[in-house]
């Protein structure tokens, strides 16, 4: 159980790592990533949790939470 606990914190890791340089080249070179527009994707998302009121907030608790170390 440890050994997949330990893959999937890494590949978080590397996750968390790699969106904000994507999103830092797309600002300074305005070219994709990838081919997937990081800024768009993001503020389509946020749009939408916005526009779906408490779920949407709930939601946000929901995931943000797997994210705070405790």
């Amino acid at each position: 159980m440890s050994y997949f606990t330990g893959f999937f914190n890494g590949i978080v890791a590397i996750m968390i790592a790699i969106i904000p340089t994507t999103i830092l080249w797309q600002l300074l070179t305005g070219s994709k990533v990838f081919e997937m527009d990081i800024i768009g994707n993001f503020a389509n998302m946020v749009n939408t949790i916005g526009d779906a009121g408490f779920v949407g907030f709930l939601t946000l608790v929901f995931v943000m939470y797997f994210f705070v170390k405790k």
